[in-house]
């Protein structure tokens, strides 16, 4: 593992399977249309922000099938085509959308090798860099058991077309179960300052070099707790997502950032944010929000 700093992007780096990345990267799925479905409204924007965020040294890229659907992945095809050799692009297979915009699981092997043989399709290559398997539902992991699943996608691991496993919306039971089957490389949950469940699994997973992927950094806050983080924010004269992604930095090395946006000045602020220094007294004032 490595958390050597860099001189343009906050908290450094981590090697995450055969590739260093940058510990702050960026998830396109706000450059689909409404809830995620359909075109951009601006198409030279959504491409302006994918190679705004490589010209700045962001080598982490996530996305998904899912996304649009194929419009996402298609996006980042036509932007970043080809892909430079340090550019790492995330994706997930296990879900697919419905009629109604829903995200029904598909996790039978044939829908996930379907999904997986789209992925390659869409963005262009002939093997996936990092593959997280989707679990649970849209409102969070279900515990149930994964190895029928999991096991489809290191068959097709094993064939080449892809490089890296992780899971995602997972408990930390389905992670071990994961890892009983084959190496995972990341596991992409939700986590923030208010949603902490996961803070044994991530100490668990820095240790044996696993990086840990959070999403909705400012999803799950109560009234209250959104309160006393704006309040924070107002003390450091900076913004509650500035805090927000800087304090996920400060939580351990393992964590790997991944904000999205559909604008690469918004971008801009987002990398920006995440450099806000935070002092000891700061971080035990943020902590006492999981509470």
């Amino acid at each position: 593992m490595s958390t050597s700093t860099t001189p343009d992007l906050p908290g450094g780096t981590w090697t995450l399977g055969d590739h260093t990345v940058t510990r702050f990267g960026y998830g396109a799925m706000q450059l689909a249309g409404p809830w995620v479905v359909g075109p951009p409204k601006d198409h030279d924007a959504a491409l302006a922000v994918l190679r705004s965020a490589v010209a700045g040294g962001i080598t982490h890229i996530d996305t998904a099938e899912t996304y649009g659907p194929r419009v996402v992945n298609e996006l980042i095809r036509e932007a970043l085509h080809p892909y430079a050799d340090d550019l790492v692009i995330a994706t997930k297979a296990g879900g697919r959308r419905d009629e109604n915009g829903g995200w029904p699981s598909a996790r039978n092997p044939d829908e996930l090798r379907a999904q997986i043989d789209d992925n390659l399709e869409t963005l262009g290559v002939d093997s996936l860099d990092l593959v997280h398997l989707r679990l649970g539902d849209a409102d969070g992991p279900v515990q149930e058991r994964i190895a029928k699943a999991f096991e489809t996608l290191v068959d097709l691991q094993q064939q080449g077309v892809i490089r890296h496993l992780g899971v995602s919306n997972a408990t930390a039971q389905q992670v071990e179960e994961a890892q009983s089957i084959a190496p995972i490389v990341s596991v992409q949950n939700m986590y923030n300052l208010a949603s902490r469940g996961d803070d044994t699994l991530i100490d668990r997973l820095a240790d044996e070099g696993v990086a840990y992927i959070p999403f909705f950094p400012l999803g799950g806050f109560t009234p209250l707790q959104s309160d006393a983080l704006s309040g924070v924010a107002a003390r450091l004269n900076s913004t509650p997502m500035s805090v927000a992604l800087a304090w996920l930095l400060h939580r351990s090395p393992n964590v790997l950032l991944i904000p999205g946006t559909s604008s690469a000045d918004h971008l801009s602020e987002n990398i920006a944010g995440a450099a806000l220094p935070l002092a000891e007294a700061d971080l035990r004032e943020l902590d006492r929000i999981s509470g």
